[in-house]
């Protein structure tokens, strides 16, 4: 009953965070993958912290934490873990530290010749004997684990003791391993080319598992685990809307990674998405298909040189410990109305194809603007109402094309100040749009398509 008040409580202040972190969001923060570059070697401490949770909630997460705060979070526990950006052909060493009570250790699904080796024996002199490999255990032990990242893709790395409960209480995070043929690739083909590149790591929580860990009693925790029911679903480590907030805020010191994918009209935007909970998550990109170029860190190939096995799909079946790396593209084409809402006499350049060639199929793109140049100069398909007949949403601009605003009324709008076309993308599991059932939340995001004149960071 206790924890029924205090979410319902918070309703009111959800809409409020709801313009507060939306507008944050249009002003326009760190895109991309945040993370740990430039290293081999890691130092890792297995130890307790707290997340929050959009509508109120706050519960004891184990994370993975980065002793040498690279990423300046003072070596709290991440919820996820660290990204790691590494390179193909590095070897990688991970010093791993427990401090939590139990025996924690750490695997890495697609990457071969892995060791662990015990550098610390802690007060007894030895680490622990785990069933999949060697542990921290609870008296100071130090683990090494050393591998070479021989296959460019994305991966988790998780813990391989108690899994059941550890993976659900966080240790677990994303490993990324850039390929030889070097930057803006995916793997070593010219076809796996990106201009933009975000983390979609998706886990489930069942909060009574937390709460039970919290109060040292693993026996109920255990029970809850054999009837488990996630209420909350995050992407990066953050519910809805709080996932929107710029990466490494204050108010969220153990969730610093978050998700707002941004890109302009002809760009190739690479999702790499990890299924990091329990539950499997139909996750739909709204706006276009998207190309699946590789799974669990290998492209999708015949021949290892191109991935002419990818799949086209337009919601993703993101599996517990899956990955998948897809190519997302977004030009307008075929829409049948000009985006940019030009006339016939705008100038533009269509690669010296005339907008009225009677050959559509031959005709390209605008090399600037990635206009569809069939669709140049058509109109928009619909007369608006009058302004005083509509109801706006925070993310019209005051516009329906592209890069152009317009008058709103006050205290409306706001949240696209560049006059952007935004979709959501998000879990088709309706539930997993709240936050213990209190909407919206969860698993979704905006992704904005941003005009040429907009400088994304």
């Amino acid at each position: 009953m206790k924890r029924q008040v205090k979410i319902h409580s918070r309703v009111p202040v959800l809409a409020i965070m709801l313009l507060l972190m939306f507008s944050g969001v249009a002003i326009g923060g760190h895109t991309g993958i945040n993370g740990i570059t430039g290293q081999t070697t890691f130092n890792f401490t297995a130890k307790a912290d707290y997340i929050t949770t959009a509508d109120g909630g706050n519960y004891m997460i184990w994370g993975y934490a980065d002793s040498d705060n690279h990423e300046g979070l003072g070596g709290r526990a991440q919820y996820p873990a660290p990204t790691l950006i590494v390179n193909q052909g590095q070897t990688i060493t991970i010093n791993l530290t427990n401090e939590l009570a139990e025996p924690v250790s750490i695997i890495f699904p697609g990457q071969s010749g892995v060791t662990a080796t015990c550098t610390n024996g802690g007060t007894d002199g030895n680490c622990e004997d785990g069933v999949l490999t060697t542990e921290s255990g609870v008296d100071g032990d130090t683990v090494a684990y050393t591998f070479v990242a021989s296959q460019p893709g994305t991966y988790m790395y998780h813990s391989g003791s108690h899994m059941n409960l550890q993976l659900e209480m966080g240790l677990l995070g994303a490993l990324i391993v850039r390929p030889a043929m070097g930057a803006n690739y995916a793997y070593n083909s010219a076809d796996t080319y990106w201009d933009r590149e975000y983390l979609f790591l998706l886990t489930d929580m069942d909060p009574r598992v937390h709460d039970a860990v919290e109060f040292g009693n693993l026996d109920q925790a255990e029970i809850y685990l054999a009837d488990r029911f996630a209420v909350y679903w995050f992407i990066n480590g953050r519910a809805a809307p709080d996932n929107m907030a710029d990466p490494y805020v204050p108010w969220l010191p153990a969730q610093p990674y978050n998700i707002v994918p941004r890109m302009h009209p002809g760009e190739r935007l690479l999702m790499r998405e990890i299924g990091g909970g329990f539950d499997l998550h139909p996750f739909h990109h709204h706006g276009n298909h998207a190309d699946i170029i590789a799974r669990d860190g290998r492209m999708l190939s015949t021949t290892g040189a191109t991935p002419d096995l990818a799949e086209s799909v337009f919601t993703t079946k993101s599996v517990p410990g899956q990955t998948m790396d897809l190519i997302f593209t977004w030009t307008g084409e075929k829409l049948n109305w000009d985006i940019y809402g030009t006339g016939p006499d705008w100038e533009h350049s269509c690669n010296g194809i005339s907008v009225n060639d009677p050959n559509p199929a031959s005709a390209g793109y605008d090399p600037e603007t990635q206009e569809y140049c069939p669709d140049h100069g058509k109109p928009f398909p619909t007369v608006l109402p009058e302004k005083r007949d509509l109801a706006f949403g925070g993310w019209y601009g005051g516009s329906p094309f592209l890069g152009t605003t317009g008058d709103l009324p006050p205290g409306e709008g706001g949240l696209n100040p560049n006059g952007g076309f935004s979709y959501m993308w998000h879990s088709h599991t309706e539930k997993e749009l709240t936050n213990w059932d209190i909407f919206p939340g969860g698993m979704l995001t905006m992704l904005i398509i941003e005009p040429w004149t907009a400088e994304i960071p």
